[in-house]
């Protein structure tokens, strides 16, 4: 069922919800982006549907309301532990396409990743509804419709944002009582169907192209261009790597807390072992592990989709700009070279 709502009432109805949900969307903070006089936006607490950014792309992904950058897991003294608490309200994200695909992805991660599930992760995605962001059109590094990511039926509601009114698509029956007021309206979401920007991931058929691949000479370009400071996975939509820390309280160790916080296979250490041993010592190894991971090796583990949603939101952050649309096709083009080499071989 359908509905036009004028903001004010949409803002009424925010607030009755807020009584049951903390309810988070993309909001601008101003000057606080990356230079002093730019803004930046990101998830956070909204109570009004203009605090809502409808028109930009948030800089960082909706993921934050759910694996927070830094997360407190659990208290500790020297007799026992006490696991952290969360909301006791459930919660309702507003969220493009691109990202409820990702949070699908990272539901395979942390719940059904070898039959263990991540209790801190799963105690607050039980709790998620979401309100889908109609979003038709894209920005100039989305490249969603070429990962099959611009389309999802994950969401209890779905809006359309105009001037001063929004037309709200209600999915889920439990939520139809807030807007049994409202003027009805035929509205269904649409999807984007075409990206300006578009990549094709090549198919490695089999390990001996994978091996070649990997030792490709393209990736060894990005030594020199990348810094390796891992903001592209920060920005990451499907990014789930973390480290965790025990934070002491007293000089004899004995209380603190144990916090999880997102980490970086791009940021040199990464993959360092015990005795010195470092797996990517180049930032063009640990740019081939992100980029065959995105493309390659998480499809090839759970047979669906690449674990790249296409939002593009690595590309628009890194400050070098390194595309990973143009990384990916220079990876087909070093695909299709092992092949035809492969190929005259035989």
């Amino acid at each position: 069922m359908g509905y036009k709502v004028g903001f004010k009432d949409v803002n009424d109805i925010l607030a009755t919800l807020s009584q049951e949900y903390d309810i988070y969307g993309p909001k601008r903070f101003e000057k606080q982006g990356r230079y002093s006089d730019t803004d930046i936006i990101r998830y956070d607490k909204i109570s009004k549907i203009e605090e809502v950014v409808f028109d930009q792309k948030s800089d960082f992904p909706a993921k934050e309301v759910i694996t927070p950058i830094t997360q407190s897991l659990f208290y500790f003294t020297e007799d026992e532990y006490r696991e952290s608490k969360v909301t006791d309200k459930k919660i309702l994200i507003f969220m493009r396409p691109c990202d409820v695909n990702a949070m699908e992805h990272q539901n395979k991660i942390y719940l059904g990743n070898g039959g263990y599930s991540d209790l801190y992760y799963q105690r607050l995605q039980e709790k998620v509804k979401i309100i889908l962001m109609e979003c038709t059109s894209g920005w100039d590094t989305c490249f969603c419709v070429s990962m099959q990511a611009n389309k999802t039926d994950n969401y209890s509601l779905a809006i359309r944002h105009l001037d001063n009114e929004v037309l709200i698509e209600v999915k889920e029956s439990e939520f139809e009582k807030y807007f049994m007021e409202a003027p009805k309206d035929d509205f269904e979401v649409s999807f984007i169907e075409e990206n300006e920007v578009k990549v094709t991931v090549p198919e490695i058929k089999d390990k001996e192209t994978l091996l070649k691949l990997k030792q490709h000479s393209m990736w060894q370009t990005f030594n020199s261009r990348c810094i390796s400071c891992g903001a592209c996975t920060i920005a990451c939509a499907t990014c789930t790597c973390f480290t965790t820390t025990d934070l002491i309280y007293n000089e004899n160790a004995s209380i603190g807390e144990r916090r999880r916080t997102a980490a970086s296979c791009q940021v040199d250490g990464f993959s360092d072992m015990a005795g010195g041993h470092a797996f990517r010592p180049t930032a063009g190894d640990r740019m081939r592990y992100k980029i065959l991971h995105k493309f390659h090796d998480y499809k090839a583990r759970f047979n669906d989709y690449h674990m790249c949603v296409g939002c593009g939101r690595c590309t628009s952050r890194c400050p070098e700009y390194i595309s990973v649309t143009a990384t990916v096709e220079k990876m087909a083009t070093a695909v299709a070279e092992i092949e035809v080499k492969g190929d005259n071989h035989e």
